[in-house]
């Protein structure tokens, strides 16, 4: 039992030399993704009545389209990475261009920026337990391994 919860956290051969605990936190990301945020998008698309507004219809088709392919990456996590990668990305870029400067305005509480900001920050957990070198090695070098 104790070598079995030790070998979550060494480098496994299995996964490309990644901690298998990283790719499980990873596993359940890509999963709240696709059950949570896809439904939601799909919901907002699929009932949505009346006329669009063009950059909002925008923003939810795209939410709906990579949440949607976060589904593979409960089975194919490392490959599907560029998703999640996609995800840090966007959420970190408004936090730090849209919250941030409320925030040091002292006008983010209590307002809906607020509540995303909240939902937002939570990126900082599977950031923790991403394999980065592999996403350095793979994406920016272009190594297979």
């Amino acid at each position: 039992m104790i070598s079995t919860i030790k070998s979550i956290f060494k480098p496994s051969e299995k996964y490309s030399g990644v901690r298998p605990i990283q790719v499980y936190v990873m596993k359940l990301f890509f999963a709240l993704m696709f059950l949570v945020a896809a439904k939601d998008a799909w919901t907002k698309l699929l009932t949505h009545e009346g006329a669009w507004d063009i950059e909002v219809a925008i923003a939810w088709c795209a939410i709906a389209g990579y949440t949607t392919l976060s589904g593979l990456g409960i089975f194919n996590t490392l490959r599907m990475m560029p998703i999640m990668i996609f995800m840090y990305f966007y959420k970190g870029l408004w936090l730090f261009v849209v919250a941030y400067p409320l925030w040091l305005t002292d006008q983010l509480a209590g307002t809906p920026a607020g509540d995303w900001a909240s939902i937002f920050i939570m990126i900082t957990i599977p950031m923790l337990f991403t394999p980065w070198k592999y996403v350095f090695n793979t994406l920016v070098l272009g190594k297979d391994r």
